[in-house]
């Protein structure tokens, strides 16, 4: 049994197979056929954080797959209520056949999984969204961009840059990151992906200065600047990160046919501006949409690791 916590946990050919047969399953869902590979199955989905794409892709995957999934707020269940960590894992495990998690601390879903009986899904921590970076790399290969990508990640050194490096760290291709001094990425991953990075040859580069992150590069993406749970930090972190919005003039220091990626929800005027968001905007969506396909094919494969 294996769980889906950080990407640290997959080798390069694991991450790729799950690409494979989460476009499998998209070819499959455009041509009509569903294929109940999850037929009767539960995923318990927990949220202590709300989500529109996660709920809905998440949800409706399962639903695709023949099984059922269950949304679990911390008003529905007692783990928001003082109940341990453990004892939640070990009843909720024993009746579902899957869990998938999106909270605040990196800590509690592992205490989960270390107790759970069945396969976790991180859905997003604080620390890392390796969900969102499926679909980000399923839109690379569809978009033909995947092959020596040079990725630049324009904004916060949050879980999106943290799993993007573990991403990069993985797979080999080159990844700068361009944050505001002050909100530099944790040291501790950062040192763990250059770790990997060694081995796969991976290039990973860290800065303060956009413009030199973004030359050149073939994928350009960003995300939100006050992440949920940061609301008070909002007007101060608008601030500080003055000259970090990806605008047309940003984009041009890119590569001429370089793509636009957005995880969502996107704050326009903010870290991207309305000209890029909407001269990107069927990559940014068609991103959206392959969460769903390839957290179908998370699952399958998590499925397949049971026997």
């Amino acid at each position: 049994m294996r769980h889906f916590l950080t990407l640290k946990d997959f080798t390069k050919e694991e991450i790729l197979e799950i690409i494979d047969i989460g476009l499998e399953i998209k070819k499959d869902l455009k041509a009509g056929v569903y294929k109940e590979e999850l037929k009767k199955q539960t995923l318990a989905m927990i949220f202590e954080k709300s989500s529109t794409r996660t709920r809905v892709s998440f949800e409706t995957g399962m639903f695709q797959l023949g099984g059922h999934a269950l949304f679990l707020s911390n008003r529905d269940i007692h783990l928001g209520r003082g109940e341990p960590i453990k004892d939640t894992s070990r009843v909720i495990s024993s009746m579902c056949d899957m869990v998938m998690i999106r909270t605040f601390e990196h800590s509690m879903i592992e205490e989960f999984a270390e107790y759970s009986k069945v396969p976790v899904i991180n859905g997003l921590t604080d620390s890392y969204h390796p969900v969102q970076l499926l679909a980000d790399y399923m839109t690379m290969v569809e978009y033909g961009v995947n092959e020596n990508a040079v990725v630049a990640y324009i904004g916060d050194g949050n879980n999106m840059t943290h799993s993007w490096m573990m991403l990069a760290a993985k797979l080999g291709f080159e990844l700068r990151i361009a944050t505001p001094k002050g909100y530099e990425v944790d040291s501790v991953v950062l040192e763990n992906s250059m770790k990997i990075a060694r081995e796969s040859g991976a290039v990973i580069t860290v800065m303060n200065d956009p413009k030199e992150a973004i030359h050149g590069a073939t994928i350009v993406t960003t995300d939100t600047w006050a992440s949920m749970g940061q609301e008070d930090e909002k007007e101060q972190r608008i601030k500080d990160f003055k000259g970090f919005m990806v605008d047309d003039l940003m984009m041009c220091l890119a590569k001429k046919d370089a793509k636009f990626l957005h995880c969502l929800p996107a704050y326009r005027e903010q870290e991207v501006s309305e000209s890029v968001l909407e001269g990107h905007a069927k990559i940014v969506f068609d991103e959206a949409e392959n969460r769903l396909h390839a957290q179908k094919g998370l699952m399958v494969w998590l499925d397949r690791q049971r026997g």
